[in-house]
């Protein structure tokens, strides 16, 4: 039997294997015959240092295309544990308060007990690791076979107890069954609850998680506020929705609005970005209910859902920065340009003592008029959403450093993707939310598609600044006004000049270029004199991120891939 992983290599499960499990599972039970299992009924899969054995009834499924999710967050938590999470090393509080995380050089080395691999690729904690005691209570809240939570346990040192919960009984079983046979059952603990359920009661118990993860058939919604309740203080949010038909789909404005208190960018090319800006905004709206602020410290897209990593903290002045970090967009429902409008402005004041206070007030607007100022297009209204940056770079750098350092190929499948999504996530432009197509105002304006470097040297020349983004190939945020896009797409094309008259009168296209007068006043033509597409500092960055040999952007992994079907509880 062949099993298609996310890495597109196959693993074949031979029967010697699957013996040799049966007997191992059957000796930590009680070793006697009345456990026996059926070699008929499971196949053993291996991911990472787990192995589960996996029923072949699709009452608990396994979806190997998620193995990239799941290195992912091993890779994440660590990340947090060694930033903000571990409170011996970290302090009282679980924060760094501002120090450098603790680095080992070569010089240092000894001394600090520098950390060397072990056999089945652990990594040997150092000295300051070593003595800090496991602290860390996870809790997977939708758990299925339990493979998440058993990964956890092998692969995440300072873990002390990892609640792995699920509503199906049957995937209860599954996960205590797993964990003994991984024996990790000291660790991780099968519980069979309704997820709230069981946060409420970890909040009114005062049990609370340093770490949630949420990975949910669907929407996250209706688990939101319960974790939010439920996790300590810089408490660590792993958060997935796949229900991107209405996050970042052309239709369900109503439901997606229901769900997330804001509308997509329907049939824009920055609907992903926008779906990831709908989650966090549900998150920090429900937060900064109880004076919580929620922090992104990774967001992606990734294949058919987005998966979003964000700390969580008390911090009342953050919730009042809230107001001006959300916004509304104005996108052109026929060119495709977009403004985006704040809510809130908060201005900082400094007195004549020199101390620093903050003003909150209204935003002004709309920054546009009723119609495309470009192309005569219609507006869509597209929010309210998260406008500040997706990422922390000091967490991405220390991502990439687990990855790179700690991580091998055999046990992490999906490392070089790793690699390449989370550089490219930490080289785009933090403070420019969405991106534009090339391909798109390419099409808009029939001309050829110029390559990504002419633009970007075009637009440096200028004085903007440019980024490839992670979530979608050739396309690039920048910094630069429409204005200036417009502008440097039609020169950039080796044709030359765009003959008018041998346009479509109503095409889009048409319309950009007969306007240009009243878009691009002389009093702005002097600024865009200066246009060149020699090469720059700008062009040069994207063209050395581009030769790095890294995959920026996976190929579909299997035949059919995608979410499988919702398990089912079985019929009696």
């Amino acid at each position: 039997m062949s099993l298609e992983f996310g890495s597109g290599r196959p693993f074949v499960v031979a029967s010697k294997m699957l013996r040799a499990a049966i007997s191992k599972i059957k000796s930590r039970i009680g070793g006697g015959g009345s456990s026996f299992i059926n070699p008929d009924d499971y196949n053993v899969v291996k991911e990472g240092r787990a192995e589960i054995l996996f029923p072949k009834a699709e009452t608990v499924f396994y979806n190997p295309v998620q193995q990239f999710n799941r290195d992912l967050s091993v890779c994440c938590i660590k990340a947090w544990d060694n930033l903000y999470g571990n409170p011996a090393r970290n302090g009282k509080n679980g924060r760094r308060n501002g120090r450098k995380r603790p680095t080992c050089s070569d010089e240092d080395a000894t001394s600090s007990g520098k950390r060397r691999k072990l056999k089945n690729n652990a990594v040997e904690p150092s000295a300051a690791e070593g003595a800090a005691a496991p602290y860390m209570k996870i809790l997977e809240a939708l758990s299925a076979t339990g493979l998440r939570a058993i990964r956890y346990a092998h692969e995440i040192p300072h873990v002390k107890q990892i609640v792995a919960n699920d509503l199906l009984p049957d995937a209860v079983e599954s996960i205590r069954r797993n964990a003994e046979f991984n024996k990790v059952d000291h660790i991780v603990t099968p519980n069979l609850d309704d997820a709230n359920v069981l946060m409420y009661r970890a909040k009114a118990e005062n049990t609370k998680y340093h770490v949630i993860d949420l990975d949910p058939y669907g929407t996250v919604t209706p688990f939101v506020d319960a974790a939010l309740q439920s996790i300590e203080e810089d408490g660590l949010m792993l958060v997935t929705c796949t229900d991107l038909s209405v996050l970042a789909g052309n239709g369900y404005p109503e439901k997606c609005f229901a769900l997330y208190g804001g509308v997509n960018m329907a049939s824009h090319e920055s609907s992903h970005e926008s779906a990831l800006r709908l989650v966090l905004n549900l998150l920090n709206q429900s937060a900064a209910k109880y004076r919580k602020s929620v922090e992104p410290l990774l967001s992606l897209s990734i294949d058919f859902y987005v998966r979003v990593f964000v700390k969580v903290r008390t911090s009342p002045i953050e919730v009042k920065n809230l107001q001006s970090k959300t916004m509304i967009t104005y996108h052109c429902s026929q060119c495709g340009s977009y403004h985006n409008q704040p809510l809130g402005r908060a201005t900082e004041r400094v007195s004549s003592k020199q101390k620093k206070s903050v003003k909150y007030s209204v935003a002004q607007g709309p920054p546009v008029d009723s119609k495309c100022k470009f192309c005569s297009g219609t507006y869509h209204l597209a929010g309210p959403m998260y406008g500040a940056p997706l990422h922390n770079k000091e967490f991405i750098e220390e991502v990439l450093r687990i990855n790179r350092e700690e991580h091998t190929d055999d046990v992490y499948g999906t490392r070089k993707r790793i690699e390449g999504m989370l550089t490219l996530a930490k080289n785009e432009l933090c403070d420019s939310p969405f991106y534009f197509s090339p391909n798109h105002i390419s099409s808009v304006l029939k001309l050829q598609v110029p390559p990504l470097k002419r633009i970007v040297a075009g637009l440096g020349s200028l004085g903007y600044n440019c980024s490839l983004t992670h979530a979608q190939p050739s396309s690039l945020k920048t910094d630069a006004p429409w204005e200036a896009i417009w502008h440097v797409m039609k020169e950039s094309d080796h044709a030359g000049k765009k003959d008018l008259a041998k346009m479509n009168p109503n095409s889009t296209g048409f319309r950009i270029l007969a306007n240009e007068p009243q878009w691009l006043p002389d009093s702005h033509r002097e600024a865009l004199a200066k246009l060149s597409f020699e090469p720059n500092e700008q062009s040069g960055q994207l063209e050395k991120l581009r030769k790095l040999k890294i995959v920026r952007y996976q190929e579909n992994p299997t035949k059919n891939w995608g979410p499988k079907a919702r398990p089912n509880a079985p019929s009696k």
